[in-house]
């Protein structure tokens, strides 16, 4: 499954802070279908993402009925990603 979606970054401050990408309802819910065959863990979905021309592989992580996709510090550092900031990123779900 390849997609493309856009989305607000969100930060979770905890002992360590990690920055998200919220997907879409729409996108969680055409994930759902293939997330059955491929989640692993608890539910977590092995994707490869690209955010500016950026390639990373991470894995979506199921939160309250959607998807959180987990933004590296390697991959927003460069771009002076912070929380609030809109970015678009492409999405391929791995088997």
């Amino acid at each position: 499954m390849d997609t493309v979606f856009s989305a607000r970054v969100s930060e979770w401050r905890g002992p360590a802070p990690f920055s998200f990408l919220p997907l879409p309802e729409d996108t969680a819910a055409d994930l759902q279908e293939v997330a059955a065959v491929v989640a692993y863990g608890w539910g977590c979905v092995p994707v490869e993402a690209r955010l500016a021309g950026t390639a990373f592989t991470t894995s979506l992580i199921p939160r309250e009925g959607g998807y959180l996709l987990p933004l590296k510090k390697a991959v927003r550092a460069p771009r002076l990603l912070g929380p609030g900031d809109e970015v678009t990123v492409e999405l391929t779900v791995r088997a």
